[in-house]
């Protein structure tokens, strides 16, 4: 994408409707270019080879199989098209699509639930995120992953204090140091704390990157929860 480009994104969902009320959405924001809609994924496949995009904005469940397409197609593309971002949506805050989705790591990953897709800077947010390397999870998929892992005895968020899931919940919601401070009450400093303090307890590497040690978490969360059930 070369400076000043839009972003190009195809869209894929077997739902008309759905397809329809996103290209909507996209088509007044002036960053964006929706350069084709699908209905499946052999479609997206497809799309994606001949239109070249910068981002894909896929549903998680769609023809030919039905089950777990969307993520089957995001797993693919890590192989085929590695600098593609990729945002998967669903109706479920399901931790085992995001343990599926996030096991090769959650560089160029999105996941967000569709009732949070209506939310245009969400969205948007997402796509230029994934576009630019990084990764995006819904909020309450971020409560799901914690809370199933505060569940199992040997789970090492049981480490962290009530605050600290706090902070880890806000920060794989991609926010900012200073959103968070701001969001949970806090001074900037007192974040900073809590992050250091919730990486060496996960035992997440220090990289000097924020983003990369978010996602680090994520993706450790994610592979911790085993890939059970969809929640």
């Amino acid at each position: 994408m070369g400076s000043g480009a839009a972003l190009r994104v195809v869209i894929a969902d077997d739902s008309y409707l759905v397809r329809e009320a996103i290209a909507h959405v996209l088509s007044t924001e002036p960053g964006l270019e929706l350069v084709a809609t699908c209905a499946d994924g052999e479609a997206l496949m497809a799309a994606i080879e001949l239109e070249q995009p910068d981002v894909v904005l896929t549903d998680a469940r769609m023809p030919p199989s039905g089950d777990q397409e969307g993520i089957t197609v995001a797993n693919r593309l890590r192989e085929s098209h590695p600098q593609l971002g990729v945002v998967l949506m669903s109706q479920y805050a399901s931790a085992a699509y995001a343990h599926r989705l996030l096991a090769g790591g959650s560089d160029r990953r999105a996941y967000l639930l569709k009732d949070g897709v209506r939310d245009r800077h969400q969205l948007v947010t997402a796509l230029e995120t994934v576009a630019a390397g990084g990764s995006i999870i819904d909020s309450k998929i971020v409560r799901t992953l914690i809370a199933a892992r505060e569940h199992s005895g040997d789970s090492p968020l049981g480490a962290l204090t009530p605050r600290e899931l706090e902070v880890l919940a806000a920060i794989a919601e991609g926010r900012s140091n200073e959103a968070i401070a701001e969001q949970l009450e806090l001074t900037k400093r007192a974040v900073e704390k809590h992050i250091n303090a919730i990486f060496e307890k996960l035992e997440v590497s220090n990289a000097g990157d924020v983003s990369r040690r978010v996602a680090a978490a994520l993706i450790y969360i994610a592979e911790q929860d085993g890939g059970g059930p969809a929640l």
